[in-house]
């Protein structure tokens, strides 16, 4: 068992971040991602494929197996140590293939269990990528099922929380940089907990596809050995008995289309956050949301009083570096010259490294907005302040156009285009309108404050509802 200085140690000599610097906070990837968690899931594959082996009528190299045997087969997975990984990488020295090293262990295990268990049907039939593509779908299911898909819907829960806390909170909105028709901070958060609940949903919904049909995916072996068995309904038994999507048209390997279409979802959950994460830094900039000091914390080398957006500024670093690798292995997974190459094979294990900087960027959402707090007095700042009345020209223009009064956006574009427009310039504007009084009335108190059309509406129905976890 490691220390907390082997844990430091480790940390300081690895080469990438997610094994150093951000090793605390992804630890939980060691069990999906790291080559100790692929040798344990082909294990896994490795035997169930020999007692599904052993229970397929008109297989009679294997007899079936009692249950208590069935037991201590399943144990060497779900058992599985550091130790009998390092037995597996002894044996890859020698042979130089990591998936026969996972058979010949096997070997050694079944016979120290019961010697009459017959090993050569052990990898029965089998191509390496039988074994290495049930394997990664199931270590990437399992890692979204588990892990990716609770951290973002706190995400999503939390958004969309905070949305409804701040429905009514007006501000100004901003496009093109520039004051724009108003809005509210939770109308703003609101839009991006549902953009990322729709990614979510997606996610969710996602099949995860298998193979398992010999050397180039017809069953060449198979039939030879044992041509009166039904080798597709095998297949197709044992594939789905995982949970998974069993393809039947495939090469030597399971083209990967389903992991690529993960990646291009995962892009755009990134491209999502992203987004969120610079509004939101740009809106701690302006001093619409503070944050809370952490007692200790340094937020400048030099100046004492920063306190510095630096969870967010590092999701956005993480998140750009995961669309970068995703979209590298959307585009990369899918292509293999003829029956096979092995560049999907060490591409593929980058995988593990872009969800772990989705995960960093993720806990560093949750930690930044763990300590924001609304300041409503500075949205108040902007919002109520005379000169940001020019806003409010959208909707007297839009009040006259429904009067058939001539030409109100050029007429209002006169009066507020690049010139300042207060309430005496309002009223002198309205007070010449040709309309009823009453309307007159209401143009003339008109503020960016009042004129927020149905934001709060638009959260209470639309913005998703998840638990937030604890944030």
């Amino acid at each position: 068992m490691s220390t907390p200085t082997d844990d430091i140690d480790a940390a300081l000599t690895a080469v990438g971040p997610i094994d150093g610097r951000y090793r605390a906070r992804t630890r939980a990837l060691v069990d999906y991602f790291s080559e100790y968690a692929l040798i344990r899931y082909r294990v896994r594959i490795e035997i169930e494929w020999y007692l599904f082996l052993s229970d397929t009528a008109g297989f009679d190299a294997l007899a079936p197996i009692d249950q208590t045997t069935r037991d201590h087969l399943r144990a060497i997975h779900r058992n599985f140590t550091l130790a009998d990984a390092r037995r597996i990488k002894e044996i890859e020295a020698v042979a130089n293939h990591d998936v026969k090293a996972v058979e010949y262990f096997l070997r050694e295990k079944f016979a120290a269990i019961d010697p009459a268990l017959p090993l050569e049907a052990i990898h029965f039939a089998c191509t390496s990528e039988d074994i290495s593509n049930l394997a990664w779908a199931l270590m990437i299911r399992e890692f979204v099922e588990n892990i990716l898909q609770p951290a973002l819907a706190t995400t999503v829960g939390t958004l969309g929380e905070m949305a409804r806390r701040f429905k009514s909170a007006a501000m100004i909105a901003r496009t093109h940089g520039q004051a724009a028709t108003p809005t509210t901070m939770g109308k703003e958060l609101a839009v991006f907990a549902a953009r990322l609940e729709r990614q979510l949903v997606r996610l969710e919904r996602q099949e995860y596809l298998g193979k398992f049909s010999g050397a180039v995916g017809n069953f060449n072996a198979h039939v030879a050995a044992y041509p009166e068995i039904d080798w597709i309904e095998v297949s197709r038994r044992f594939v789905e008995g995982f949970g998974l999507v069993w393809n039947p048209l495939t090469t030597q390997i399971e083209s990967h289309d389903f992991i690529a279409e993960i990646c291009d979802l995962m892009v755009r959950i990134a491209t999502v956050t992203l987004g969120f994460t610079r509004d939101v830094w740009a809106y701690v900039s302006l001093g619409y949301f503070r944050q809370r000091p952490v007692a200790g914390e340094v937020g400048s080398s030099t100046m004492p009083h920063k306190v510095n957006p630096i969870d967010f500024e590092n999701a956005e670093g993480n998140l750009g570096v995961a669309s970068a690798l995703f979209a590298h292995l959307g585009t990369k997974l899918p292509v293999s010259r003829w029956q096979r190459d092995l560049s999907d094979s060490t591409a593929m294990r980058s995988i593990g490294t872009a969800f772990g900087h989705v995960v960093i960027a993720l806990d560093s959402i949750r930690r930044g907005l763990r300590r924001l707090e609304l300041d409503e007095a500075r949205l108040a700042l902007d919002i109520d302040d005379d000169h940001a009345l020019e806003v409010v020209s959208e909707a007297i223009q839009t009040v006259m156009r429904r009067h058939n009064l001539d030409q109100p956006y050029e007429r209002l574009k006169e009066i507020t285009r690049g010139r300042p427009f207060d309430r005496h310039a309002l009223h002198d504007f309205v007070a010449k309108l040709p309309l009823d009084a009453r309307t007159r009335k209401k143009l003339a108190a008109l503020s960016p404050r009042s004129y927020l059309g149905l934001a709060d509406i638009l959260v209470e129905r639309y913005a998703p509802r998840r638990p937030t976890g604890k944030v």
